[in-house]
């Protein structure tokens, strides 16, 4: 058996890196399909498989606006429609486009560490602030 070097090590650590970061955006990807699939046809303003196209490289950083925006209008569209009491106007939508802005600005050299770190401090926020609004329409629909 030989010697690992420089550069196979870094190409395994940058694969662990990789599996380590794209497990729990599985996990969180499931977790928006989901929420979109507790919510009536009628008040669904999107499929909940497209949210599966944030997987796709750079196209990502602009489709998780689209799924934030849509998720904040359909959870509006259904809270209302069931009465749900909720705080927000757009739930969920100001920590959402927090977590999706500091996302683009991450790819920026420098400034980009920082901002990833916030923005994935706002993306577990975001993540389980859904996770609430999910677990709420659960509720609903055991009720109803």
């Amino acid at each position: 058996m030989g010697k690992i070097g420089g550069t196979e090590l870094l190409i395994i650590l940058t694969l662990a890196i990789g599996l380590l970061t794209f497990i729990p955006k599985i996990f969180y990807l499931l977790t928006i399909q989901n929420t979109f699939k507790k919510i009536s046809l009628e008040n669904r303003k999107m499929q909940p498989s497209l949210v599966w196209l944030s997987l796709i490289p750079i196209f990502g950083l602009i489709w998780q606006f689209i799924i934030v925006n849509n998720l904040a209008d359909s959870l509006k569209a259904e809270f209302i429609r069931n009465n749900i009491e909720n705080k927000e106007n757009r739930p969920g939508i100001a920590v959402g486009l927090t977590f999706c802005i500091l996302n683009c600005i991450s790819i920026i050299p420098f400034i980009g560490i920082l901002t990833s770190i916030i923005g994935i401090i706002f993306w577990i926020i975001y993540w389980v602030k859904i996770s609430g609004f999910k677990t709420k329409l659960d509720q609903t629909s055991i009720t109803s």
